[in-house]
This record gives C-alpha cells, sequence and structure tokens, in this order.
C-alpha cells in the first residue's frame, strides 16, 4: 500500500513540475531534485511517519497546483 502511493505521488509530482517547466532541460533538474527528496525518505518504515510524509507531499501538491495546466 505505501508502495503504491508513494509511486502515485512521486509520478504525481513530475507531472506537476512539468506544467511549471515547459522546457524540458529545465524540467529535467527538477525531476532530479524530486527524485532526491523521494529517495531520502525510502528507508522509512514507520507507518505514522510514512503517512505524515503523505500527506504533507499531498499539501504540496495542492499548493503547487498550476492554474492552467501544460498540454502537450
Amino acid at each position: 500500500m505505501y508502495r503504491s502511493r508513494a509511486l502515485s505521488l512521486y509520478r504525481r509530482s513530475l507531472k506537476l513540475s512539468l506544467d511549471w517547466c515547459v522546457r524540458r532541460d529545465v524540467w529535467r533538474l527538477e525531476a532530479l531534485k524530486i527524485r532526491s527528496r523521494f529517495e531520502s525518505n525510502k528507508n522509512i518504515h514507520d507507518p505514522r511517519l510514512l503517512l505524515a510524509i503523505f500527506d504533507e507531499t499531498e499539501e504540496i501538491l495542492k499548493k503547487y497546483k498550476h492554474p492552467d495546466p501544460y498540454i502537450g
């Protein structure tokens, strides 16, 4: 359950960043930062801490949702 939710949040984060960075070379740098953030939490196994991290990530995704998403 936690793995699928983490992967879903990761994909959503990448897609959201692509809405803000249309140029792929700029987006790639942002994608690497996102990957690094997710990788830094991959060894956490405490369910309560994972849920808190997931909730925090959901809030960040809501906060940075683009009003006019890029469709390409």
